[in-house]
């Protein structure tokens, strides 16, 4: 996993990792989520894979549009 850069200060996600059809996020406190093309959108993911490796706005992204349609939960 790679550390979310966090540049606004305040987001709950502390970590993400992705490749080419999901995206998994850690938030705050350890709980780990799998979004896939399949559970979530391929525009979701590839949005939300942007705003990873930009570290801004991932988190308000989630709560807003996928919160909770993902695929499973790791921890």
């Amino acid at each position: 996993m790679q550390q979310y850069a966090n540049s606004g200060g305040n987001s709950a996600v502390t970590a993400y990792e992705f490749d080419d059809e999901s995206i998994t996020v850690e938030f705050k406190g350890g709980a780990t989520y799998l979004y896939t093309y399949q559970s979530a959108g391929s525009h979701h993911i590839e949005q939300m894979k942007v705003l990873a490796q930009a570290g801004q706005g991932l988190g308000t992204y989630v709560n807003k549009n996928v919160r909770k349609s993902y695929a499973s939960k790791l921890a």
